[in-house]
């Protein structure tokens, strides 16, 4: 299949977007986006609305010219930050469909929280993007497998690059929890060969 076959919702793309220019400014972005030969993307940001169409192919080139720019470490600590930044962006624009932002499931025990905030986030993404997120419970950890990514869409890598993804989740545990840390780690990227990319969660808050 072609790259051009798998998309986010514009929304989506937005929402990387305004979490990039948080981590790096505007015209940073804009030196990627123009390292990245996304001119087109310069002058006109995705928008807010809900039709599939900003590619797989984009994302996962906005994940690799951060590296590009700034060197792995670099990049990566800039992605991680950005996932980081992107999801109160994301909470915004789909919160009250996820359900996360109703007082019922603020008042749950902090391991159904857990659980269920994951399971309620791979549903949005399965459900809104041709991403495809399937969810593994263990006793200790959540295992957060994509199985069409777009963070690492036709790359090859040494190790795992879906740091942005990371970063999100990593955001997304603090907020869900009230102010915990968790450890957040990818342990399988499809970039190194393997079959699809898996987040571990450490579910016991290291704070």
């Amino acid at each position: 299949m072609s790259s051009q076959s798998f998309f986010y919702p514009q929304k989506m793309g937005r929402i990387i977007f305004l979490g990039m220019e948080e981590v790096i400014g505007r015209s940073g972005v804009d030196s990627i986006l123009q390292l990245a030969s996304l001119d087109s993307l310069i002058k006109e940001r995705p928008t807010a609305r809900a039709d599939k169409t900003f590619p797989f192919e984009t994302v996962s080139l906005l994940q690799s010219t951060l590296e590009q720019k700034y060197g792995p470490r670099g990049g990566r600590g800039l992605a991680l930050r950005a996932g980081r930044a992107s999801f109160k962006y994301g909470l915004k624009e789909y919160g009250s469909l996820l359900g996360l932002t109703e007082m019922a499931f603020r008042l749950l025990p902090l391991s159904t929280k857990l659980h269920t905030g994951a399971k309620a986030f791979a549903e949005l993404f399965n459900r809104h993007t041709d991403q495809r997120v399937r969810v593994e419970e263990r006793e200790n950890s959540i295992l957060w497998h994509i199985e069409q990514c777009p963070l690492c869409w036709e790359r090859k890598a040494e190790e795992p690059v879906c740091h942005l993804a990371v970063g999100l989740l990593q955001e997304a545990l603090y907020w869900v929890s009230g102010g915990k840390v968790f450890d957040v780690e990818e342990t399988a990227c499809i970039a190194c060969g393997d079959p699809f990319c898996t987040i571990q969660i450490n579910t016991v808050p290291l704070s």
